[in-house]
């Protein structure tokens, strides 16, 4: 049986959410891909390590640090039944053998402690219920020396996303919009302050990575530009489906909100796609 303690996590990304991303998962890459790059870069993959992916989705990145680690093995590990069943067909459609996929909750999952050699994560740890708890996880399944990289969601004022996401907040109640790093995740209550921009602050990532076990932490601000869809319309309507809009609508009228998206979107239009800039900060450390 699966251990699982962010149970609120949990039922989000194997509900609608999850399913969503599982269903549209090429065009969530094409939103969050631009920062690969740098991720596995900075986890310094070796050709025969053995990679932990954290909150791998649908399993993009773990393939990609699986062709790093051609003589070793990345394993991924994600809460959401629906979104790895989808990196389970992809991995096995692409041929990429060395590569498995693991439903867990990483607070909790029992890995083989010092088992990997490096771990990564793009915009899941940010949703961690206890942080300490489980980077201390993670800490204990890397072997000593072994680099841990994350990209997590920095504050979005002045960025293009954060224009679009503002414009979204006068539309949904009880929205934060992404631009106010002080205020806690909208879905999320009580104690429990995890959330797109819980680990947004520099200091307040390194005292839980220290906390955890981790040394040599640097954090590092970086820019990506990210495709929402071919026209500003095709963007507006996607960004009205994604789960926490949905969440926050309430059951209200879309229309709308879809209009505000499409005017704000529209002077972000290219010739082949709406194109927006954002930054992450792009977290290193080692146990």
């Amino acid at each position: 049986m699966v251990q699982i303690v962010n149970t609120e996590q949990a039922e989000a990304w194997n509900g609608y959410e999850g399913q969503h991303w599982a269903d549209n998962h090429e065009r969530y890459e094409s939103m969050n891909g631009g920062f690969n790059d740098r991720l596995l870069d900075a986890a310094r993959i070796g050709e025969r390590d053995r990679v932990l992916d954290i909150g791998c989705g649908n399993g993009l990145t773990t393939r990609l640090a699986a062709r790093r680690a051609r003589l070793g093995e990345a394993v991924g590990v994600d809460l959401s039944v629906p979104m790895l069943t989808r990196a389970r067909g992809i991995a096995a459609e692409e041929g990429v053998e060395n590569v498995r996929f693991e439903q867990g909750d990483v607070q909790v999952y029992p890995f083989p402690e010092g088992g990997f050699d490096a771990a990564i994560s793009r915009f899941a740890v940010m949703f961690f219920a206890d942080p300490v708890a489980a980077f201390g996880n993670v800490a204990r399944a890397l072997r000593p020396g072994g680099h841990l990289a994350f990209v997590s969601m920095a504050d979005l004022g002045g960025t293009d996303l954060g224009t679009i996401l503002a414009a979204a907040a006068e539309h949904l109640p009880g929205w934060q919009a992404a631009s106010e790093p002080d205020r806690p995740d909208p879905e999320r209550s009580g104690s429990d302050r995890s959330g797109p921009l819980s680990l947004a602050d520099p200091d307040h990532v390194r005292t839980v990575l220290t906390a955890a076990g981790f040394q040599d932490v640097t954090t590092e601000l970086v820019e990506a530009e990210a495709s929402w869809g071919r026209d500003a319309a095709d963007a507006a309507e996607f960004f009205t489906e994604w789960g926490p809009v949905r969440f926050n609508l309430g059951g209200a009228d879309p229309g709308p909100l879809r209009e505000a998206l499409e005017s704000a979107l529209r002077p972000f239009e290219r010739a082949d796609a709406v194109r927006l800039r954002w930054n992450s900060w792009l977290v290193r450390a080692a146990r």
